[in-house]
């Protein structure tokens, strides 16, 4: 009786699977133009560029390079979720259109969370790498000179 069971229920599992393959969220993919008014106006060195790039970008702009297993569901699920989130916190993409303040704001938050280890996500860097300490810095360092910068605007 419950092997009976057991196999039903695999079964059902199975057939769920196949399915939600099926189902595709829209995808987060650009040409990194969207970032272009964001780096303009911070000016980042090519090593801050690269970070951003690496690390950045695929959650918090329109730019996402997707890894293999993004076209497997229900992985296709879990990062559509974690680009929406990230979006939602902070979107290069649409930085031309924050106000100084929240501008100021936001890189207070991405020193923050750098700082604290919360960036990027502990399972984003499971796969691509965590920052390495100089990286760190050198991101804390800019994001720092950019907000004196946008505080002398204020």
């Amino acid at each position: 009786m419950i092997r009976k069971v057991l196999k039903i229920v695999a079964l059902v599992a199975l057939v769920a699977l196949v399915i939600i393959q099926f189902i595709r969220p829209e995808k987060n993919i650009g040409d990194y133009t969207d970032v272009a008014a964001f780096e303009a106006e911070t000016k980042p060195s090519k090593e801050v560029k690269a970070i951003l790039k690496n690390n950045c970008y695929d959650c918090h702009s329109n730019s996402t390079v997707y890894p293999w297993y993004a076209e497997v569901a229900p992985f296709t699920f879990f990062i559509d979720e974690h680009i929406e989130d990230g979006k939602k916190h902070l979107d290069f993409a649409k930085w031309e259109t924050y106000s100084l303040k929240k501008k100021d704001h936001k890189l207070d938050e991405l020193i923050e969370e750098v700082e604290e280890g919360e960036m990027p996500l502990e399972s984003y860097a499971l796969i691509h790498g965590n920052l390495s300490q100089e990286e760190k810095e050198l991101l804390e360092t800019w994001a720092k000179s950019v907000r004196t910068e946008l505080q002398s605007q204020m």
